[in-house]
C-alpha cells in the first residue's frame, strides 16, 4: 500500500465552523493527527484544503465505466466519494450485478456507497432481466458496504401501499438506513403522503415550485446537473435558504462530460451565481455525508483523511486528492491503477429484419401520440401528430423532425415494439443502444427501417453497446459489462465516446446536447409522460399502455 504520510501546509476550510485559516496539517496512517493553526502572519502561499466532493446520487453504469474506472476519472475533479445506486445492473443481472459493482470499487481507494435497489424491475410493463425480492432486499441492507434503500422510484405503488413497496420500505426502516425518493412532479397531499412513509430526499424536482413545496414538507432535495437532466439552473436559489437540505448530484454522467468535470463544476457556478461559500460546501462535502452517514472524513482531527488541495475557491481548481491519506490526484493525473475487470452480462443477441420495423395505419387518417424528446429533461411532452405515409406504412419524416423509435428485447426474441419521436433532428442513419433506462432493451432511433436495423444489429452482435449508422459507416463502441459499461481504460472510453458523439451530430445531424443520454431515457416509464417500452408505447401520466 503507498505510504499514507503527509504534512500538508496550506489554508484550512473548516465547513463546519464557517471559517479559512492557515496551518500546518498532519496525516499519519490514513488519518488527520494534527491541524496546527499558524499566526496570522504567517500566512502561507500554498493551497486551500478542504473537504472532498460528493456525489449524493449517481448511477456509476451510465458512465459506462465500471466502478473503479469511474473513481480514476473522479479524483481528478476532487470527488472522494458517491452515493451509488446500481439500480442499472441490478435490472440485468439481479444481486450478482449488486456484488460485482461493490467488489470491483473495493480494489481502487475510492469512498463508493452503494444502495439496496428498490425496483427491480422498475414497472411490470417492461422485460427486465431480473427480480430482486423483499427478502433480497432484506440481505442487501444487512451488509455495512450497503448504506440506503435505493430511489423508490414506484411512487404510485407507495401512494397505493402496495404490499411489496411497503415491505421494502419497512425493512429500510428496521435496518436504520435511509430511503431514497423519485417522485417527478408529485406536489401537495400526494407528496405528503409519500414523504410520510420515511422517503426524505429527492432528486427528481425540475422546478423550483415543485422543489420548494416538498422542502416545506420535510424532503432534502438533490440539485441535479447530469449529462441528460439538468436543473441546476431551475433550483440553485434553494440553496440560499436552505444550505442543510441541499446537496448536489449528477444522476446519470457520460464518460466525456465526466472526463471534464464533477460536483466541482456545480461549486463554481453556484459561486458564479452569488451563493454563499459556506452553503455551496455544504452542499457538496458535508450534507450527504451526514444525511447517509457516509464513511467519508470531515477535514478534523481524528478523521479519515478524505480532502483536497485547490488553488481557489471560485473556480476550485484541483491540485491534489487525497482518500484516507493516499495521494489518488497529483500534478494533472491520476494515481489510481486500472484493475482486471472479469465482465458479466445477460445477452440473448437476436437479428432484426427492415421488415420487422414496418408499422401500417388504418384509414381515415387521424392523429397519433408522438413522443417529444426534450433537450436537458428526462421528461417527454406527448405530441399528436399526423402520420407520414408511404405504401399505407407511416416512416419517418426528416423534414418534420418525426423519426421512429423501437425498442428491442435483449433477453428473448420478440417483436420489436415501434413507435415515433420529435425533437432527435438526425436527417440521416441511425443510432442505438442497450442503454435504455430501466430494463436496458436495445433502444433505436432513425431516419429509415434499414439504417435502425443495422444500429441494432450492431449493439446485439457486440451483446452490448452503443453505435452510430450512416449509408456508408457503422460506428460502435462495445459495453461488455452487463451491456451497460466497458472494462476499457476510463480516459479511453472518454475519447471513444467523444468521437460517436460528434458523429451523431455532425454527420447524422442531431442538434441534442446528448444524443445518447436522451436516448437511453426513452424507455423510463416511471418518468412521464409518453416513453416506449419493449411492449409498446406507455402513458406515465395514466401509467398504463396506449
Amino acid at each position: 500500500m503507498p505510504s499514507v504520510h503527509h504534512d500538508l501546509t496550506g489554508r484550512i476550510v473548516d465547513v463546519h465552523a464557517e471559517r479559512i485559516y492557515p496551518a500546518n496539517l498532519t496525516i499519519r496512517d490514513g488519518k488527520i493527527t494534527a491541524i496546527q493553526e499558524l499566526a496570522a502572519d504567517q500566512i502561507p502561499k500554498g493551497p486551500f484544503l478542504m473537504p472532498g466532493f460528493i456525489d449524493a446520487h449517481v448511477h456509476i453504469e451510465s458512465s459506462l465505466l465500471v466502478p473503479s474506472e469511474f473513481a480514476r476519472l473522479a479524483v481528478q475533479h476532487g470527488t472522494v466519494g458517491t452515493i451509488s445506486d446500481p439500480h442499472e445492473i441490478a435490472n440485468v443481472c439481479g444481486m450478482q450485478g449488486v456484488d460485482f459493482m461493490i467488489d470491483n470499487g473495493k480494489h481502487v481507494p475510492f469512498h463508493f456507497h452503494f444502495g439496496a435497489p428498490s425496483c427491480v424491475p422498475a414497472t411490470i410493463f417492461e422485460t427486465a432481466g431480473a427480480t430482486i425480492s423483499v427478502e433480497e432486499v432484506k440481505v442487501l441492507l444487512a451488509r455495512p458496504e450497503i448504506n440506503y434503500l435505493s430511489e423508490m422510484m414506484n411512487f404510485p405503488g407507495v401512494l397505493q401501499h402496495e404490499e411489496e413497496v411497503m415491505q421494502k420500505i419497512a425493512a429500510a426502516k428496521a435496518a436504520g438506513k435511509p430511503i431514497d425518493g423519485h417522485a417527478p412532479g408529485l406536489r401537495g397531499a400526494a407528496a405528503q403522503q409519500y414523504i410520510d412513509t420515511g422517503i426524505h430526499t429527492d432528486h427528481e424536482c425540475f422546478t423550483l415550485a415543485e422543489a420548494k413545496d416538498k422542502l416545506d414538507r420535510g424532503m432534502k432535495i438533490l440539485i441535479r446537473e447530469g449529462s441528460a437532466a439538468k436543473n441546476f439552473e431551475a433550483l440553485i436559489e434553494l440553496l440560499r435558504d436552505h444550505p442543510d437540505r441541499i446537496m448536489f448530484c449528477s444522476d446519470d454522467k457520460h464518460p466525456d462530460s465526466l472526463l471534464e468535470g464533477h460536483i466541482n463544476q456545480l461549486c463554481a457556478r453556484a459561486i458564479a451565481k452569488g451563493m454563499p461559500l459556506f452553503h455551496v460546501l455544504r452542499a457538496a462535502c458535508v450534507n450527504p455525508v451526514e444525511h447517509y452517514s457516509m464513511r467519508v472524513g470531515q477535514l478534523r482531527v481524528g478523521d479519515a483523511a478524505d480532502l483536497i488541495a485547490v488553488s481557489d475557491l471560485q473556480a476550485f481548481h484541483v491540485l491534489q486528492t487525497y482518500i484516507a491519506g493516499e495521494l489518488v490526484f497529483d500534478k494533472g493525473l491520476t494515481q489510481i491503477s486500472s484493475v482486471v475487470v472479469p465482465p458479466i452480462n445477460q445477452f440473448q443477441p437476436t437479428q432484426l429484419r427492415a421488415t420487422d420495423l414496418s408499422v401500417s395505419v388504418s384509414q381515415p387518417i387521424g392523429k397519433h401520440p408522438v413522443i417529444g424528446a426534450l433537450d436537458g429533461q428526462l421528461i417527454t411532452e406527448r405530441i399528436e401528430e399526423i402520420p407520414t405515409l408511404q405504401n399505407d406504412r407511416w416512416v419517418s419524416d426528416t423534414d418534420r423532425d418525426i423519426l421512429k423509435i423501437v425498442v428491442v428485447n435483449r433477453y428473448r426474441a420478440a417483436p420489436p415494439a415501434i413507435a415515433f419521436i420529435k425533437n432527435f433532428g438526425l436527417k440521416t442513419g441511425a443510432l442505438a443502444s442497450s442503454v435504455a433506462h430501466d430494463s436496458h432493451n436495445v433502444v433505436a432511433v432513425g431516419c429509415d427501417d434499414q439504417s435502425i436495423c443495422n444500429a441494432v444489429n450492431a449493439v446485439m452482435e457486440a451483446k452490448g453497446g452503443l453505435s452510430a449508422v450512416d449509408s456508408t459507416h457503422t460506428h460502435l463502441l462495445p459495453l461488455p459489462v452487463a451491456g451497460l459499461m466497458s472494462a476499457a481504460d476510463g480516459f479511453w472510453v472518454a475519447e471513444q465516446y467523444t468521437q460517436l458523439d460528434r458523429f451523431v451530430k455532425t454527420a447524422l445531424g442531431s442538434g441534442l446536447k446528448a444524443p445518447f443520454m436522451t436516448l437511453s431515457f426513452m424507455a423510463l416509464l416511471v418518468i412521464p409522460h409518453v416513453k416506449l417500452s419493449d411492449k409498446g408505447l406507455f402513458d406515465g401520466d395514466r401509467f398504463e399502455f396506449f
